[in-house]
């Protein structure tokens, strides 16, 4: 698997004496701003706190998952992994002690395993860390080689609590010796698995309460990658005509987005003009534009692990039509109210509960439904989720607090065949925004997109400038 090119230099530098003699090597090849170790520090610390007393807690990369015959999807790591680490290497387990232990000798409190160089591997598949790169880059200090998690010496009764999460769909990859299937099966061997002082479920919950709460370090990246994607968003607005594709206006937006550092898409992007638009995980983005036509984008870059979400609705004409500008500002109405409720101490279904109201109460009006529950037929999704590392990050899902950031996007979705005037079919239209919840209520941190129906209209009367 390629390591991310920040640990390609330091990587190179080990077949010299010492990858810090290395100084005539330039030090801003690649970037400069991803988490720094310090953060991973503190959040390893963060989480030996919560951990009960006396127990031990073991936290897996993700497995790399298959393409097709000799070719891997990107890797992508288990984001509590990264969280802890920084580490974004594949086959490799972090062991965190909520003490000290002494271990070969050594007294520690955490260790990570990690594949050891290979100079045949990294020819083809980029350089690895190595266990200098890791005390060197990561701060992490009891560093040892994968080969030699077998041998791992722990008495497991001793503990009172063995905290662990088993990754899915491991595969055995023969060509890698000590991979993660073997590292799960040596887990399993080592702590009679499950162990009956095992909890499958505590290790998850003090995650999610941590990265619940997005420290600035974090908020940094964060508002990069939403940044990112807000151009991405403006450009196509400016770049869509009738005749395109889905795909082509999704092209002008991913390059912006890679034109402007973000490594990918932080999900698969959501290009549905005309009927297409009222289907809510739409990603074929094949489909022609006509004259009349919506187009819904829900499109968002990751920068350095963290991924934005951002949805726009517009007509590919420039100019809404009677029944969309309608429809259009009813959801519009709906996410203003939502974003009053985003506040530290509200409920996090307060957003939602106040969406539905608006647009139930439209819905009402217009006389597309006729009993108040059938709104559910045209709004059917939740409109907050959590953002972070994930697009659908972890959250507690209970109370807001400061720090939290999450998507407020209501939608109203009205297909071809629905029982209402057919002059509201093929009409699908969502709003979203990302919103740090603050101190003392919020910060919407994708404001510089146009929402209304003047602002896009105007916006999309702009020439594109996105080929500069």
């Amino acid at each position: 698997m390629k390591a991310l090119k920040r640990f390609v230099i330091i990587a190179l530098c080990c077949f010299a004496k010492s990858s810090l003699e290395a100084q005539d090597l330039p030090q801003t090849t690649y970037d400069q701003d991803y988490l720094p170790k310090e953060f991973h520090r503190s959040r390893r610390e963060a989480l030996r706190s919560a951990l009960p007393a006396n127990s031990i807690a073991f936290i897996f990369s993700n497995p790399v998952r298959n393409y097709g015959l000799d070719n891997d999807y990107r890797y992508h790591q288990n984001p509590d992994f990264y969280y802890l680490t920084g580490f974004t290497e594949p086959h490799s387990v972090l062991v965190v002690f909520s003490g000290k232990e002494l271990i070969d000798g050594i007294e520690t409190n955490e260790i990570i395993f990690v594949p050891g160089r290979n100079a045949e591997k990294e020819m083809w598949n980029g350089l690895r860390m190595g266990q200098e790169g890791v005390r060197d880059l990561l701060g992490i200090q009891t560093v040892r080689l994968t080969t030699s998690f077998d041998s791992l010496h722990l008495n497991f009764n001793k503990y009172a609590k063995i905290l662990y999460t088993m990754p899915q769909g491991v595969v055995d990859d023969l060509t890698e010796k000590d991979d993660l299937f073997d590292l799960v099966n040596s887990f399993k061997k080592m702590s009679g698995y499950p162990p009956e002082n095992g909890d499958a479920r505590l290790l998850r919950s003090i995650l999610t309460d941590l990265r619940a709460i997005k420290q600035q370090e974090e908020l940094t990246l964060m508002r990069k990658a939403i940044d990112v994607s807000c151009d991405g968003h403006i450009e196509m607005m400016k770049a869509t005509n009738p005749g395109m594709t889905e795909y082509q206006v999704q092209a002008t937006g991913e390059y912006v987005f890679m034109k402007s550092g973000a490594e990918n898409p932080g999900y698969p992007s959501i290009c549905g003009s005309g009927k297409n638009g009222t289907v809510l995980h739409y990603e074929t983005n094949r489909k022609r534009f006509f004259e009349g036509d919506l187009i819904l984008l829900d499109m968002g870059a990751e920068y350095h692990g963290y991924t934005a979400d951002i949805t726009r609705t517009f007509p590919v004409s420039g100019r809404f039509s009677a029944e969309q500008k309608i429809l259009y500002e009813m959801v519009l109405r709906a996410q203003e109210a939502a974003f009053k409720e985003c506040k530290p101490g509200n409920s996090f279904q307060d957003p939602h509960k106040a969406a539905v109201e608006v647009i139930k109460r439209g819905l009402l009006d217009l006389e597309i439904i006729r009993n108040e529950k059938d709104y559910i037929k045209y709004f059917a999704h939740y409109t907050s989720h959590y953002l972070g590392l994930d697009v659908h990050d972890v959250g507690t899902y209970g109370k807001l607090k400061e720090g939290n950031v999450i998507t407020v996007e209501p939608g109203v979705y009205i297909p071809e065949g629905s029982p209402c005037d057919p002059r509201w079919w093929n009409i699908g239209i969502r709003i979203e925004d990302d919103i740090l919840v603050t101190a003392n209520g919020f910060e919407n941190l994708s404001v510089k997109v146009p929402r209304s129906v003047m602002e896009i209209e105007k916006m999309m009367r702009q020439s594109p400038s996105f080929v500069k």
